[in-house]
Parts: C-alpha cells; structure tokens; sequence
C-alpha cells in the first residue's frame, strides 16, 4: 500500500467522536503522516482542520458521505488506513467496512454492536482474508480493556508454563465519566431489531455469536461446558472480595475476546470460560449497591424496549452528537482487574486502566494508538488479516503503545 495518497483517514471528522481522535492524532502523530479528515461537509472539515492548529495545517479534506459507495470506494482505495467513528454502525458503518476488506484498507472503528460485527463477519471476513486488509472492530472501551488485558493473563500463564486459562473474570473496579448521545442510538437501534426480529434476538444472546467457527464452540454438556450467557445475578467473588453485578458492556466485551480465543486456535484455552461484571467493595454495604446497580440497569434496558418508558427516556438521555464536556472528559477514569485460573490450578491477574473519560477522552486514545499501530508497526503486527479483534490484529504491539501513551496494562 505504499503508493496510497494518504496515510491515515479519520472519517467522521466533524463528529464528536471524531474531533477527538484528530485531535489526539494531531498532538502525537508524526509530522510526516499523510492524514485526512473524511466526512459530508467540507466548511465543517476546514473548521476542524483549523482548531486543530499548526500541526494539521498540511492535512487533507475528504468530502465523503457514508451512504456513497463510490465515495466510500474512492476513499478507502487512496488510504492505507480508515479509522471512522460514524455510527450507529448497523445504519451507517456496512459500506466503508466493506469498501476497506475490498480495497485491501485496513480499517478501525469503535463499535459495541454485536449485530453489526457479526454482519461484518459475514461480509468481509473471507474478502479481507483475500485482499490482506486487516479490519478491526471495537477498539475502543468496547473493547480494548477486555480483550488486550486476557491477552496479558494468557501470555502470562504461557510464560510460566502455568498452562490454559479456565474461568476467567474481568471485574471494573471504578470508572467516572460522561453518557454519550452516539451510544444511546446504537442502543436504540439494537433494542429495536432484537425487538422485531427473534434471529436478532438469539444472536445478542448466543456467548459465540462473533465466533469464527460456531460449531466448533464447545456445548453445553458435563464433558464439554460451554461459556455462560451473561449473569444478572449479583454474588460475593472471593478472588476481587467485591460483590459483582451486571457490567452493561459485558454482552459486547464477551463475544469479542471469545472471537480472539477461537481466531487464535483456542490459544487461551479450550476450557475457556469468561464473564464481566461491575465489582463493589464492602462485604456488608457493597450488597445493597450492587443490588442497586442490578437493578437500575435492568430498568434501563426494559425502559428502552417499552413504547411509554421509551418516549419519556428519549426527552432525558443525550441526543445523537453530543457527549460530555470537557472537564468531565479530564476528570474521569476506568480500572480493571482481570483474574484467571488456569489448567494448573494456578490464579494469574492483570490490571488495566486510565485516565480520561472511558468513552470519549481514553478511548480517543485507544482508537488513535490502534490505527497508528497499523500504519506504522505492519511489520510487527501478527500476520493476520480479514475481520478481526483488537489482540488478534495488534496484540503486544498495541499493549506497548498504549502503556507509552499513558494506560496502564499490567499483569500482577
């Protein structure tokens, strides 16, 4: 791809999520990258070129409409990576994911849909396989902690000879910051096909739904147990000493890092069995919170699938485009503590997290570090391509970049 005319393309520029990713670029891309700023409208291009600063004087602008296939074609065939943010991305993302695997265009985005990534699999995982484009969904929150930190706990146990991974459990420890208007649409549109179509309804449930070989998943009898659908229950874990409940991104994170395990051969284990939760301290007070939490999350996924509850949520949650200002952003964190036993019987942890709203300032990061990875370490990427997860297309190379930019990823 060395003849393509840019290097990187942030599409969605004018977005919110996309003016933070530029950016991030801008303050640690080098000065030579070729970068464009991709999205409908060219005056809103310029605007966001010049807030920008010097850095992001000599980037380009792309006027390019995500319903276009021939714009989204030309776009992806003068670009070496797209990394784009426009969704919901049922709705919009199908036609630049697919122009990228044809084009032979790596592509990154930040989607938590299930139901998009699994029609991506299906439309794009063997033309990309074929065309060497690596695309990699979810590269933000959803899902780089998830999946890059069960990497850490699986290269941990292999370094040792500690043996596979068993049941494993990715516990968020603490996290502060905003509700953005772009997430609450994908979670609209989700709740409204799950609603209408039953097959929608049993792919969100399936724990393999992003699996490259469902068959090959193990089932669910004495001598092959296969993974857990997501609790909802809240218990006491020995092992965090915090009392779990449901985690909103676990249906999400899940199927992603089960997709890296089966991509890899069942690298992690073959007994390999995985759940997120939300942990609280306190053996006494930690209870009624997390009973709290259970249910107040329960209340908002019934709240969207009912037409009365639904209409009233739609006037108080954020609308599409908008997200928390800027001291929120600044001011909030995530952390993660990710624990495993292995075939030994041994326990293996890691720690992830970092500073700046999970959705927005942090995952800025995550995006922007992961499409640096794929334009500036292909040598170093695992020799890969078609549709894949954060660890199985960057693995160590993003864990490295992310800890330089400032993250925390850390086995114990």
């Amino acid at each position: 791809m060395t003849d393509r005319e840019l290097d990187l393309v942030v599409h969605g520029a004018t977005g919110f999520a996309g003016a933070l990713v530029a950016a991030y670029l801008a303050e640690h891309a080098s000065h030579d990258l070729r970068v464009g700023l991709s999205g409908r409208s060219a005056d809103r291009l310029d605007a966001v070129r010049e807030r920008l600063g010097p850095r992001a004087a000599g980037w380009q602008t792309v006027v390019t409409d995500s319903a276009d296939d021939d714009a989204v074609r030309a776009l992806a065939r003068r670009s070496r990576v797209v990394v784009t943010t426009v969704g919901p991305y049922e709705r919009h993302g199908m036609p630049l994911a697919r122009a990228c695997a044809a084009e032979g265009t790596d592509y990154v985005d930040l989607t938590g849909e299930v139901l998009f990534m699994r029609a991506s699999i299906e439309a794009n995982d063997a033309v990309a396989r074929t065309s060497g484009a690596r695309v990699v969904h979810a590269c933000g929150f959803d899902s780089v902690p998830s999946d890059l930190g069960v990497l850490l706990l699986a290269r941990t146990a292999a370094t040792h000879g500690l043996g596979e991974l068993t049941d494993t459990r990715f516990v968020l420890t603490g996290a502060r910051g905003g509700f953005s208007g772009g997430t609450v649409d994908s979670l609209r549109l989700q709740v409204d096909r799950v609603r209408a179509d039953p097959s929608a309804r049993a792919a969100v449930a399936d724990p393999y739904a992003l699996s490259p070989d469902r068959a090959g998943e193990p089932d669910r009898t004495a001598d092959a147990p296969g993974d857990r659908r997501d609790s909802l229950r809240v218990r006491w874990d020995p092992e965090s000493r915090r009392w779990l409940a449901p985690f909103v991104m676990a249906p999400v994170n899940t199927r992603v890092v089960r997709r890296s395990n089966a991509l890899t051969g069942w690298s992690y284990g073959r007994r390999f069995r995985y759940e997120e939760s939300v942990g609280i301290p306190g053996r006494l007070l930690g209870a009624p919170a997390a009973v709290a939490l259970t249910a107040g999350t329960g209340g908002l996924a019934l709240g969207m699938a009912l037409p009365p509850t639904r209409a009233l949520l739609d006037r108080v949650l954020p609308a599409p485009g908008a997200g928390p200002d800027e001291r929120t952003r600044e001011q909030g964190f995530f952390r993660v503590r990710l624990h495993s036993r292995t075939t030994s019987g041994r326990l293996v942890q890691a720690t992830v997290a970092a500073t700046g709203d999970p959705g927005y300032a942090a995952t800025a990061r995550m995006l922007g570090e992961s499409a640096l990875a794929l334009v500036l370490d292909r040598d170093r990427l695992p020799d890969r391509a078609g549709v894949l997860t954060p660890a199985t297309a960057m693995g160590e190379v993003l864990v490295e970049r992310l800890r330089v930019a400032g993250m925390t990823l850390q086995p114990l």
